[in-house]
């Protein structure tokens, strides 16, 4: 869900342009994903990201738990191809109360085009 709102904002400059790269790939036809609530691709370049755990204690509970939110409603540890992963996200994830759960405590949200076209 946060690729699709994704506005080029983030925790460093690294995040960022790891992030941007994430979303230019998740558009093309040849681009699978594997969906997990462990550090992945876009956890890679963060900063509080040390030796695969999450060193802001607070902020690695906020993103397990929209993690486990957004994993309840798909298949988890399934490769999905991305563009028809997306849809999917988009179809499961339409009004605002199905992402209440998720996207309330983020500190994106407000930037967040996915988010903003909900309200």
């Amino acid at each position: 869900m946060c690729l699709q709102g994704f506005q080029g904002y983030g925790y460093s400059k690294d995040f960022v342009l790891n992030m941007t790269r994430i979303n230019d790939l998740r558009k093309s036809n040849d681009c699978t994903v594997t969906l997990t609530n462990d550090p992945d691709d876009i956890c890679s370049s963060c900063p509080n990201l040390k030796n695969d755990l999450c060193e802001n204690e607070k902020h690695d509970e906020i993103i397990a738990k929209m993690d486990d939110e957004v994993l309840s409603q798909l298949e988890y540890k399934k490769e999905y191809n991305s563009l028809d992963l997306f849809n999917e996200v988009s179809l499961k994830f339409n009004t605002l109360k199905s992402v209440e759960n998720i996207c309330n405590n983020c500190k994106w949200a407000e930037k967040c085009l996915f988010y903003k076209k909900l309200k």
